[in-house]
């Protein structure tokens, strides 16, 4: 097992869609030579076994429990199976009590022209909107989803940044200096 310096760590970054915490956490496992998993990318990969949008999916999960119990049990077992790992998933610092916990927050109409863009570019293919303000009403609705969700079964509030190490803002910033940044406060913990 390959070691950050002496130690062993994993990093769960949560935070607001568009904010760029998939690319972050991507880059910040190639940086320090961990592996990268994404609960996105569970979800997406869970909606296209059962022919279905991102979206759907999301709704779908509102009455069938078994869609975030499956995510969940997943992040719970590479927390006690795994280390040296970065996973960007909303739930990562609940479910992985002992990682350190990355909060990547975005302005919304930020995140909603960062995630029209990669919509434009065939980076993304679930989330269809026919403008900016289509795109802000999506997150906002995908944002209260999930706090219903997760207050109703976790008691848990994943915008409360009480939850978490370290809180940035990536609205001005690139992928690679908030990757940086993160780097650099996990070092300091690392000393």
């Amino acid at each position: 097992m390959k070691k950050y310096g002496d130690i062993t760590m994993i990093i769960t970054i949560s935070g607001t869609p568009g904010s760029g915490k998939s690319t972050v956490a991507k880059m910040i496992a190639t940086k320090l030579g961990f592996k990268h998993y994404s609960t996105g990318d569970f979800m997406r990969q869970m909606a296209k076994e059962r022919g279905i949008s991102l979206e759907e999916l999301g709704e779908l999960a509102k009455i069938d429990t078994l869609i975030d119990k499956t995510l969940d049990d997943r992040q719970i077992q590479l927390g006690k199976d795994e280390d040296n790992f970065v996973i960007d998933a909303r739930l990562g610092f609940h479910f992985i009590p002992d990682s350190i916990k990355i909060y990547v927050n975005v302005k919304t109409e930020v995140g909603a022209q960062r995630i029209l863009g990669d919509i434009k570019a065939n980076l993304r293919h679930e989330e269809q909107a026919k403008d900016i303000q289509d795109m802000v009403d999506k997150i906002e609705s995908r944002k209260k989803s999930e706090i219903d969700r997760y207050t109703k079964y976790y008691n848990v509030n994943i915008h409360d940044l009480q939850n978490y190490d370290l809180v940035v803002d990536s609205s001005d910033f690139t992928a690679e200096q908030i990757a940086d940044k993160v780097i650099g406060f996990v070092s300091s913990k690392s000393l």
